[in-house]
């Protein structure tokens, strides 16, 4: 993260007030009133900086100043409106906010770049969207239905009953300020930088943890043109294949709920069909969303894919997990919903990257990826795989273990 001239700083310890997160909207009218006018001012000053960075080739130090603390203070009020944050922000923008970012100074920029700056923008502006639809240049008060606002909306019932906001919806959250905050500093000109939307490198804290369901991500990042352009056509048969799949996996789930509910543990079989369901699922969706390029097969055998799902086997579960499963899930769909929208504007924008360069971007690909592993927990934990709650924050890589080196000892010499 070091080389790259926005980072997203976040200290925040998770505790939460339940007072102030009852009434977090009405808290933060004063900012969004306050970030609207500080807004006036800064349409103003992005349109000066425009034409001072393409005529000088640099962004004057006092335009990106300002500029970059209007961009600070936005994140804070939009970390503390979606709860990233506890404390109420100042009104200033200065440094110290648990959700901070930090700007680099003025540097020399590409003039080309800077003439063209809103229409090259316009991918990174589709994957905000999906992210958080709402940041600095539509001053702090126009937030759709993207990841960052659905985490904030679950957040909210979860610090309510805990008194703590859980650390995946956090980072979520996280992830999508430090997108936001990249590309509000791209649209205002402090940098040429394009936007990262890879998820590991978002921020400098990832936790990496040993799920019941996790995804081993072995794909490169090279795409053949002729595969993608007509992708599309070519996963009609595994979605066709992966429909009828689904019916027989409707009914096999049913069983498993009746029988995970009497043992307490899901059947063997039962779990082995639906975990497969659950596998092919996977790799039928990373190809098609252009996440892995080789052709999957149809079976949903492990490791048989370069975007696999690790799916453990039966565990003991909790009954009353068990027998509310459905309404359990609902949070986990909501946001599995959201993260299905980042996984098609991530394939939408990739299959014009891939037909232009034969290569998928890399946070593309890994922000796809993180869909697809929420997308197989969520859905592993609806079928009654495990009870473990899909974890819905980004997750750094597993350490590779290494073989040990044995030694042979050599054979003891015969006796004669």
């Amino acid at each position: 993260m070091s080389d790259r001239p926005v980072h997203l700083i976040v200290s925040d310890d998770l505790q939460r007030s339940r007072v102030s997160v009852f009434f977090r909207l009405l808290l933060a009218i004063p900012h969004l009133i306050w970030l609207g006018l500080w807004g006036i001012l800064a349409a103003l000053a992005v349109i000066a900086n425009w034409f001072a960075t393409l005529i000088t080739g640099t962004s004057p130090e006092g335009l990106h100043n300002f500029l970059a603390s209007y961009i600070r203070y936005a994140i804070h009020v939009t970390a503390y409106l979606l709860l990233a944050a506890e404390p109420f922000p100042d009104f200033l923008g200065k440094p110290g906010y648990p959700v901070d970012v930090t700007i680099a100074p003025p540097a020399p920029q590409n003039r080309w770049k800077v003439g063209f700056r809103i229409v090259l923008a316009i991918p990174a502006a589709l994957i905000g969207g999906a992210l958080v639809s709402g940041s600095a240049r539509s001053y702090g008060i126009n937030y759709g239905y993207g990841l960052a606002v659905a985490a904030a909306f679950l957040g909210w019932f979860a610090a309510l009953a805990q008194a703590r906001l859980p650390r995946g919806l956090r980072d979520v959250i996280a992830y999508a300020l430090s997108y936001s905050a990249q590309l509000d500093a791209y649209l205002f000109l402090l940098t040429d930088v394009y936007p990262d939307s890879n998820p590991l490198t978002a921020l400098a804290d990832i936790p990496t943890r040993e799920d019941p369901i996790g995804l081993e991500v072995h794909a490169d990042l090279q795409r053949s043109r002729a595969s993608v352009f007509f992708r599309l056509l070519l996963a009609i048969p595994h979605l066709i294949w992966l429909g009828l799949w689904g019916i027989l996996a409707a009914l096999a789930v049913i069983a498993n709920w009746f029988a995970t509910l009497i043992a307490g543990v899901s059947p063997l079989a039962l779990h082995g069909f639906l975990a497969a369901y659950v596998r092919y699922q996977n790799h039928v969706y990373a190809y098609l969303f252009l996440i892995a390029d080789p052709f999957p097969g149809f079976t949903g055998q492990v490791g048989s894919y370069p975007v696999d799902p690790r799916i453990e086997g039966p565990r003991t579960q909790n009954r009353w997990t068990v027998l509310f499963r459905a309404f359990l899930a609902i949070p986990a769909v909501i946001l599995d919903s959201t993260y299905g929208a980042l996984l098609f504007v991530v394939a939408l924008l990739g299959w014009f990257a891939c037909l232009a360069t034969g290569q998928m971007p890399l946070g593309m690909r890994n922000a796809g990826a993180l869909a697809l592993r929420y997308a197989a927990q969520t859905h592993g934990y609806i079928l009654l795989l495990t009870d473990t709650y899909p974890y819905s924050g980004p997750l750094a890589p597993a350490p590779e273990v290494p073989a040990p080196n044995v030694v042979a000892e050599p054979l003891p010499e015969p006796v004669l």
